[in-house]
C-alpha cells in the first residue's frame, strides 16, 4: 500500500470534496471546516485555508494551520490540521494536531500512519512537543496517539490533553 500526504492546495479535485462530505460535519471532537453543500463553496473555503496556512487573512482568534490530505493508494482516506502555534483556547481543546479517517476506511491503519506523518510535519516547523487534545471516549484516537508516543497530561472535563515527541518521527512514518 503507498500512503502519501499531500499539503492543501485551492485546486484540489471532487475526491477531496466527496472525502470531506462522507466524514459530514464532524465527529469525536474533531469539526469538519471543509464540510459544504457546494463544489464553489469548498473552493472558497480552500482558498480561506491556504491563506491561513501563509497567516494571510487570519482571522482575529485564530492561529495558522495547514491542512494536509492522507492518500492511500491514490483515494484520499483521510486529512489533519496542524496549527503552527497554540492559543489560550487551543491550550485546552484543539492542541497542534487534529485528524480524521473518512468513515468508509475506518479501522483499517490509516490514523496511526496519518499521525506519525503530522508528526514529522509539525518537527519541520519546529515544533518539538505536540499537544494534541481528544475525547475521553474516543479510545481508537487515545491508542493511536499513545502508540506515537503521546503521554497523558491531564484529562479536564473529559478532554484528554496529550503531549507528543515530534522529532521521534523524522524520517519514518511507519508505514
Amino acid at each position: 500500500m503507498n500512503i502519501e500526504l499531500r499539503e492543501l492546495n485551492v485546486e484540489e479535485g471532487s475526491d477531496i470534496f466527496e472525502m470531506t462530505r462522507e466524514i459530514g460535519l464532524g465527529a469525536n471532537g474533531f469539526v469538519n471546516s471543509f464540510y459544504s453543500e457546494t463544489l464553489d463553496e469548498f473552493h472558497n473555503i480552500l482558498v480561506k485555508n491556504y491563506n491561513m496556512a501563509r497567516a494571510r487573512q487570519l482571522p482575529e482568534g485564530l492561529v495558522p494551520q495547514t491542512v494536509y490530505w492522507l492518500y492511500a493508494d491514490g483515494r484520499p482516506v483521510g486529512y489533519g490540521k496542524m496549527r503552527h502555534a497554540l492559543n489560550g483556547p487551543l491550550k485546552k481543546r484543539g492542541g497542534h494536531i487534529g485528524y480524521v479517517i473518512r468513515p468508509a476506511e475506518r479501522g483499517k491503519g490509516y490514523a496511526k500512519p496519518l499521525l506519525q506523518l503530522l508528526l514529522r510535519e509539525a518537527a519541520v516547523k519546529g515544533i518539538g512537543e505536540a499537544l494534541l487534545t481528544v475525547n475521553e471516549d474516543n479510545v481508537p484516537s487515545r491508542r493511536v496517539i499513545e502508540s506515537c508516543g503521546g503521554v497523558l497530561q491531564d484529562n479536564i472535563d473529559g478532554i484528554c490533553r496529550y503531549h507528543v515527541p515530534t522529532g521521534r518521527v523524522l524520517g519514518s512514518t511507519g508505514t
